[in-house]
């Protein structure tokens, strides 16, 4: 099962290397990984998404806390959630088949970022869901490659009546 973590760290050297030695050293999986600084100075946030079922991250969850550089974790499970990742994916797409790219990627909001004679570049952005859609989808037409960032996720604001 997919899982997000939010860790906000002090931003030093070396912190990243711990918390993936962390990782590496449990057989715990990073599947993406993005660090940033926060609002506060002198502390990074890291979204980091994993696998596993409820003890593997309660366990990934402890030992993270252990670590002395790191200042919080949140969990996202059963929590309202904003989430986005942003893919760049070059797509074949002759003349033939151009309009047809062009039409799913307007149907899910790509951004054309760059036009070859035989290829598209698209930007996509959008949870997870999303991208693996726009994937299954485009895969019909000849993926030439992409990349991936990993996911960012925010706890949604509170609504009225909550």
């Amino acid at each position: 099962m997919r899982r997000v973590l939010s860790v906000l760290v002090e931003n030093e050297p070396g912190v990243l290397s711990r918390v993936a030695g962390l990782f590496s050293g449990r057989g715990f999986n990073i599947e993406s990984l993005n660090v940033a600084p926060s609002l506060e100075e002198g502390l990074s946030h890291m979204t980091i998404t994993t696998g596993g079922d409820s003890q593997v991250l309660e366990q990934i969850v402890k030992q993270l806390r252990k670590l002395v550089t790191v200042v919080k974790v949140m969990e996202f499970e059963n929590v309202a959630t904003v989430e986005r990742e942003m893919m760049l994916i070059k797509v074949q797409a002759d003349d033939a088949r151009r309009g047809e790219v062009l039409r799913l990627a307007d149907i899910f909001r790509c951004k054309v970022v760059d036009v070859g004679l035989t290829d598209l570049t698209l930007e996509v952005t959008g949870d997870y869901e999303k991208i693996q859609a726009v994937t299954g989808l485009l895969s019909r037409f000849g993926i030439r490659e992409f990349t991936r960032a990993g996911a960012l996720v925010m706890r949604r604001s509170m609504q009225p009546g909550e």
